[in-house]
């Protein structure tokens, strides 16, 4: 064996023995099969001798860890300078790209969702769209890490996507022009007097401080608040303490979440305190495909609870947990470390949280009704001495069927509480 790969050999064998200490339950045998490194010393040896260019050595072991990650799943992945500035920078709510979370799938990358007022999504990118083509190069081959840096690119260059669509005909070329992405991790407003309407983005670092002071302002603009809608549709997560912050904060105590994985310190069970800040006011929970991780835990959490509502299409089923585990020199890998769970047991991964209600995407056309005789033509008809008020039907959320549906959900509600009290 030569110097270099006999030093290579005995430092993996080091590394191996070093890992018992990560935990206890680490047995004899766990170490590392020696027959699979020197085939690993091998292999490393013939490339670096007969690959047809020249590769440098330190290239080629960060080529190695990189298909060692995205070989276990599509989440795992090593962060090299780049990327690790990056992550840091997209949890804190501002970074540079075309505003799309995506994984691995099949080879290609898959679109978990556009995120709101970005190019990506003003450009009509939807989620579970598979990306196949990043400007002229193929997807295909490709690691996670190479297509995010090809998508990474200065303000106003243009990136044009070639995606594949579920019932769509052909490929669909969509033309992206970069920007600095700000992401606003919570928004609010009113749908009608009494109905509030709260939008959950992202689960950034301080989205659950943010999450409270959007429904008091709610409560504050409107002493009879009678129910609140809570959009969580293409949240693609983000971070676990800030989707437990948004559960506590209309969760009067219980569980929220629990992880399970391989290490002691991937066992864990988080819990709401007690207080609620809507007092039980209903909430209707809107989900899709584009819900994933921590809006599931959200999600999964006020289903199990019983808290709200649930209306919409299946989540995208992503249940576990990553550790970002630094490396030094600015450098780390994302790594897969435990499952999530909700409160009754359910494992989302894969599986993904059910609405209560399902309801379909779909575009909403209102019909003209024909002119029919009614009392009020009739002519001498008796008049009604009441006052009456005219009542102006808000017809802005019929572009967004789902958010109407919501809407009208929470009127039911109020309508039954109503009738409960007179009882």
């Amino acid at each position: 064996m030569k110097p270099f790969l006999r030093s290579l050999f005995v430092t993996l064998v080091v590394l191996s023995s070093n890992a018992n200490t990560l935990a206890e339950d680490i047995t004899e045998g766990a170490r590392l099969p020696l027959e699979e490194l020197r085939h690993f010393t091998q292999v490393f040896d013939q490339v670096r001798q007969a690959y047809v260019e020249d590769v440098d050595d330190k290239a080629l072991l960060e080529m190695s860890i990189i298909g060692l990650l995205s070989s276990l799943d599509p989440h795992s992945a090593y962060l090299d300078k780049d990327a690790y500035g990056d992550l840091q920078e997209h949890t804190s709510g501002e970074f540079g790209g075309l505003g799309i979370e995506v994984a691995m799938e099949g080879g290609f990358i898959k679109v978990i969702s556009p995120i709101d007022d970005t190019p990506a999504k003003r450009a009509g990118i939807q989620s579970g769209d598979l990306i196949i083509k990043l400007g002229d190069q193929l997807v295909q081959g490709m690691s996670l890490n190479e297509a995010i840096d090809i998508m990474r690119g200065p303000k106003g260059s243009t990136l044009t996507l070639t995606v594949a669509r579920e019932n769509v005909d052909g490929p669909l070329e969509i033309d992206i022009v970069r920007d600095i992405i700000k992401v606003h991790s919570v928004r609010s407003k009113f749908l009608e007097p009494g109905f509030g309407y709260v939008r959950i983005a992202q689960f950034q670092e301080h989205t659950g401080r943010e999450f409270r002071e959007a429904l008091n302002d709610l409560l504050k603009k409107d002493s009879d608040l009678k129910g609140v809608v809570l959009d969580l549709r293409n949240n693609p997560g983000g971070l676990l303490h800030a989707s437990i912050d948004v559960t506590d904060a209309v969760l009067d105590g219980g569980m929220v979440v629990y992880t399970e994985g391989r290490l002691p310190s991937s066992n864990n069970s988080f819990h709401a305190t007690p207080g609620d800040v809507l007092k039980g006011l209903p909430i209707v929970v809107l989900i899709n495909e584009g819900s994933a991780s921590a809006a599931e835990i959200v999600a999964g959490a006020m289903q199990d609870h019983s808290r709200a509502l649930l209306l919409g299409t299946d989540s995208f089923g992503k249940g576990s947990v990553q550790t970002v585990i630094p490396l030094g020199d600015g450098r780390g890998i994302k790594l897969t470390t435990a499952r999530y769970f909700t409160p009754n047991k359910r494992s989302i991964q894969a599986e993904g949280i059910k609405p209560d209600i399902v309801v379909e995407p779909a575009e909403i056309k209102l019909l003209k009704s024909h002119k029919q005789i009614k009392e009020a033509n009739l002519s001498g008809h008796l008049s009604n001495n009441t006052n009456s008020k005219v009542h102006t039907e808000n017809s802005a959320t019929l572009e967004d069927n789902q958010l109407y549906e919501a809407l009208n959900l929470l009127k039911g509600f109020d309508i039954l509480s109503k009738q409960n009290q007179k009882l």
